[in-house]
């Protein structure tokens, strides 16, 4: 991306810093610099294995840095600088996936709604095929003979083959291209069920047998297909926080021409061009008005519900709606270069980060696919030679080969996280890392900063008379070179009494204590009292001290007073977690009093003030020394260094670039309560992990030695195995 681009999103106007957030990751991913990561659609996946062996042979191959599945999206992303998507697809189709070059601009909803269609058509064949079977095995049942028998299996047959080659086909498909690549997939158990249960119907009929299977192979097929089905539901209403913001791109823009509106894809957009964006459309890029005036709702970005004013030189990004008038919009960015294409790379990469528990179980399952054939193998010829009863040794092997399958396992985690990232997320709370909520689950310890943090950070000059007239200038030349939020308000102050800057040389910025630069020979400072020289005395308020030099007697530093108010939800969230045992701390480079009066009113008792950035970084150094794992949440440049040092971190979309790169999570809004319920959401997500492992343990405890002992037919195996998967999806959606 362009620094022109990066400039005009910073040069943002917003009525809320902290709805400024589409920008952050345009920033972030900005800051990484070089080549776009590779994007690769992968329609065929839809299991843990498939994640597992996409992953491995991208990864071997050279010239990769990186790979990540995303099976919420069945999509990979690739860091591999110098190579292109052409390259990659070979490697992907070589071990028997497809693979398409995947443009972010286009929307991906339409693939996976085109699997659940496809799906249900096969459903409903099936479901047709068995009813009509099951009408012909009445006759059989009741008593049918001979070549009266024989006749309605072969007509069972006829209906049975087909419809079992046409509705397994995504079992089949799938089989075959793990075999044909020397791999074991989930489904390989599957169709050599479906395979077994037809072929021993077809053994049947053509000796002359009084049973045919055709009905439970067509009824096998038909819940196993129903199992999916519900699998991809139940994990479409789970949908991710990537999935949401993918909901949010528009496919087409309206181009202002000289010929008038031209509807053109998103991807084709250039910076420059002029697009129309009616009342009630979502904007499909970023930009800047260029005519008209609006409101602009950004809640779905930012989780506020507040609409915000829009006119000429505001900049949207893509993905907000305009709510009530037409606007004109010049072109900043488009496609994979908006802010939403970027912020939707950054969470679903994070989705897809391997955490602990993600890692055990993706183990299980590539070790439990062969001991599935295995199983099912050793029951047969147990069966076979206890009973010498092939139909019913082929019957028991298909029923544990069904019954077997891990995909239960393979959905322990991910169910959890993408139910988990998505309740955050349209909670307000943008999951960066995505081993953070494995790590937020173990907090029991939180550190919060004040300004910024528990505050707004936009505090307000109470008062400009402290400053004599001829100082001004060298105030807001200070000031405006420091990103506090203490020096920002005196500077908005300054500029809007009509002050212009003056002249500084060596202007440089001091973490955690302030700015100081040269004005006609003599160092000049503005910030902390102790800094300067001073005392902050008694006082509640916050302040900024401002050093003119010793000159002239003006040596003597100015108090600046400020006023702030606490951000929303912040007294809910601390005592929120107050109430949950957790141990709570507030650490800040203000003075005592101010500090000491927000901690009294918040009910805080651990408190300190005056604390510079190194020892923000000690204090969190020693809260896990003493064996706690410490949550940070902070805003500023001081708190860069304690956001690292910390087990995991949270910064508000308020807060400095700096700070923002270094957390793990970020606020999207300006609520603070997110905060809170993310703690008590992570450790719910942790349970409810265990939970699946739980069940898929228990399941195969039970139903395993059912189906070898000869007790489950291939359609009982095939509906408990279904059902177990269902759990686990369905267990996941207690988070929500």
């Amino acid at each position: 991306m362009s620094d022109a681009t990066l400039h005009d999103h910073d040069a943002r106007l917003s009525a809320c810093p902290a709805c400024d957030a589409a920008p952050l990751a345009q920033r972030i991913a900005a800051g990484g610099g070089g080549q776009e990561d590779i994007v690769l659609s992968l329609p065929t996946i839809h299991c843990a294995t498939c994640i597992t062996d996409v992953e491995r042979v991208l990864n071997r191959h050279p010239g990769v840095r990186d790979a990540r599945v995303n099976l919420t999206l069945r999509r990979v992303t690739v860091d591999a600088p110098g190579m292109s998507a052409e390259e990659l697809i070979p490697v992907v189709e070589g071990i028997g996936y497809e693979a398409h070059e995947l443009d972010p601009a286009a929307l991906s909803a339409s693939a996976a709604d085109r699997q659940g269609r496809d799906i249900l058509m096969r459903i409903g064949v099936a479901g047709f095929a068995m009813m009509n079977i099951m009408i012909l095995s009445v006759a059989v049942w009741s008593g049918a003979e001979d070549a009266t028998r024989d006749m309605f299996h072969w007509i069972s047959g006829a209906i049975a083959l087909p419809t079992v080659a046409f509705a397994g086909q995504p079992f089949f498909a799938s089989a075959w291209r793990a075999l044909r690549h020397g791999r074991l997939g989930m489904d390989v158990p599957i169709s050599l069920a479906l395979v077994l249960a037809s072929a021993i119907s077809v053994y049947e009929t053509v000796q002359s047998g009084h049973h045919a299977y055709f009905d439970a192979a067509v009824m096998l097929c038909f819940f196993l297909l129903i199992g999916r089905y519900l699998d991809y539901r139940t994990r479409a209403v789970a949908r991710s926080a990537a999935e949401e913001l993918t909901a949010l791109e528009v496919p087409r823009a309206f181009r202002v021409t000289t010929a008038g509106d031209e509807p053109v894809p998103v991807a084709e957009l250039v910076p420059g061009d002029l697009i129309r964006i009616r009342p009630g459309a979502r904007i499909p890029a970023d930009g800047e008005i260029a005519e008209g005036n609006s409101e602009i709702d950004r809640s779905l970005l930012t989780g506020e519900s507040i609409p915000v004013p829009a006119r000429p030189g505001v900049a949207l990004s893509a993905g907000e709606v305009n709510l009530t008038g037409p606007l004109v919009m010049r072109v900043t960015a488009a496609g994979r270069d908006s802010s939403l294409a970027r912020l939707t790379a950054l969470v679903a990469a994070a989705e897809t980060a391997r955490g602990h528990y993600t890692g055990l179980a993706d183990r299980a399952s590539r070790l439990y696919s062969p001991l599935v054939h295995l199983l099912a193998f050793c029951s047969f010829l147990g069966w076979y030679f206890a009973t010498h009863d092939l139909r019913l040794a082929v019957n028991v092997a298909a029923a544990v080969l069904i019954i077997t399958c891990p995909c239960a396992l393979g959905l322990a985690v991910p169910a959890v996280v993408t139910a988990a990232s998505g309740r955050l997320f349209r909670r307000g709370m943008l999951i960066k890392d995505g081993t953070a909520l494995e790590r937020l689950a173990e907090v029991d310890a939180v550190v919060f900063d004040k300004t910024g943090t528990l505050t707004m950070g936009v505090p307000q000059l109470v008062s400009l008379d402290p400053i004599p007239a001829e100082a001004r200038p060298v105030a807001l030349a200070l000031s405006q070179g420091s990103g506090h939020p203490l020096s920002q308000a005196l500077a908005q102050a300054l500029r809007e009494a009509g002050t212009e800057p003056a002249p500084l040389s060596d202007l440089r910025e001091v973490p955690g204590y302030g700015i100081a630069g040269i004005w006609q020979g003599r160092e000049v400072r503005l910030g902390r009292a102790d800094w300067l020289g001073a005392r902050h005395g008694e006082a509640t308020l916050s302040a900024s001290w401002l050093s003119l030099g010793d000159e002239g007697g003006q040596g003597a530093p100015i108090r600046l007073e400020f006023s702030d108010r606490l951000r929303p939800g912040a007294e809910a969230c601390v005592a929120r977690i107050l109430g949950s045992g957790r141990r709570v701390m507030l650490l800040s480079g203000d003075a005592a009093p101010v500090v000491q009066d927000l901690a009294q009113r918040l009910g805080i008792a651990e408190w300190r003030a005056g604390v510079t950035p190194v020892e923000k970084a000690e204090a969190l150094r020693d809260l896990r020394q003493q064996g706690l794992h410490p949550l940070m949440v902070g805003d500023g440049l001081n708190d860069t260094a304690a956001l690292t040092e910390a087990h995991v971190s949270i910064s508000p979309a308020s807060a400095l670039d700096a700070a923002r790169t270094a957390s793990d999570m970020v606020l999207m809004g300006s609520d603070l309560a997110p905060v809170a319920e993310g703690l008590e959401l992570a450790r719910s997500a942790r349970a409810r992990i265990k939970e699946n492992f739980a069940i898929s343990l228990v399941y195969n405890i039970v139903a395993v030695p059912i189906a070898i002992a000869g007790f489950a037919t291939p359609l009982m195996a095939a509906l408990a195995m279904s059902l177990s998967s269902i759990s686990v999806t369905l267990n996941a959606l207690r988070l929500r």
